[in-house]
């Protein structure tokens, strides 16, 4: 039996929406992303393949931290990490910094049929070369003036911004960079995927949550996908305890709000959208701002100017 699909997207979480390309520019990349997706989902594509479709059109998007227009990291190179889990079948598969391609979320969606479903640099840039994937270079005039300017200052920042426009001041901390995609389709299947360019300015070899089940998690009751700082996200193992608390009869709404008021507690600085098996979207957000847009089978909404104090907010 067919149901209604749903899909929530994020591009980052942060500070202020100042320095961002403006709150409407924004909305058109995510709303344009959403409706994208959406229509694929109506044309009957399974929840991975939407989800592979979002993640490629928000990392081709040089505004978000993923793919085109990643941050470097502390050596002036770009590594991405991204990762996808099928809640239908329980896989989870992912690349952890990846150099030199367009789309880190392809590697991970070929790796669902790998028996290693987790690659990392050498491991991952071997297999693009075996899929005869071309060399691309992520690199945005903006993000390389970022970098520029930071090492001027000697890296005292402790990463970049998650949006990359002109007017963004590089030391201003404004955001946590990562995009993601979760998925309900008309078969009723849920899958989430996220896909990053780090921090910016980390040391060389760290590793994101986008790439571990702390950051992205699904089954065939909900999928999250998280943003943030990742340490804080990996810390509280986040998207995989809202999943395992909807598996174990929670409602994705009060999964939500107890993992967010435990991670307001712990004064960690993250956000995360989910979407459940029976069609309920959530989101949730320590930080000041979400960068979230969604489908809820009528129309489309967003949660950026979503700051009403409360921790989750749903439809």
């Amino acid at each position: 039996m067919r149901v209604q699909p749903k899909v929530i997207i994020h591009g980052g979480a942060g500070s202020s929406l100042q320095g961002k390309g403006g709150l409407e520019s924004v909305r058109h990349s995510l709303h344009t992303i959403v409706e994208g997706v959406y229509s694929l989902l109506l044309s009957g594509a399974t929840a991975s393949e939407a989800v592979l479709q979002g993640c490629k059109m928000l990392e081709d998007n040089p505004r978000f931290n993923a793919g085109t227009g990643s941050v470097l990291q502390s050596d002036g190179q770009i590594r991405m990490s991204a990762s996808l889990m099928n809640g239908a079948s329980g896989r989870f598969s992912g690349v952890i910094n990846v150099s030199r391609v367009k789309n880190p979320i392809e590697l991970a969606q070929f790796l669902q049929s790998s028996p290693d479903r987790v690659l990392s640099d050498y491991g991952a840039a071997e297999l693009a070369r075996e899929l005869q994937i071309p060399s691309y270079n992520a690199l945005t005039d903006l993000r390389l003036q970022e970098w520029i300017q930071e090492r001027q200052d000697n890296f005292k920042s402790t990463m970049a911004g998650v949006v990359a426009e002109p007017e963004l001041a590089p030391s201003s901390n404004a955001g946590r960079g990562t995009i993601g995609v979760v998925v309900l389709d008309t078969y009723g299947c849920v899958a989430a995927g996220t896909s990053t360019g780090g921090k910016g300015f980390e040391r060389i070899g760290r590793v994101s949550d986008s790439a571990m089940p702390a950051g992205n998690y699904a089954s065939s009751y909900a999928g999250v996908s998280c943003t943030g700082i990742g340490e804080d996200i990996i810390d509280e193992c986040l998207a995989a305890k809202i999943v395992v608390r909807v598996n174990d009869g929670m409602l994705l709404k009060d999964a939500m709000q107890r993992s967010f008021t435990e991670a307001s507690q712990n004064h960690r600085d993250l956000g995360a959208i989910a979407l459940d098996a029976t069609g309920v979207i959530s989101w949730g957000k320590t930080s000041q701002v979400l960068l979230a847009a969604y489908h809820n089978g009528e129309a489309i909404g967003d949660t950026l100017e979503w700051n009403d104090g409360q921790l989750v907010g749903y439809c």
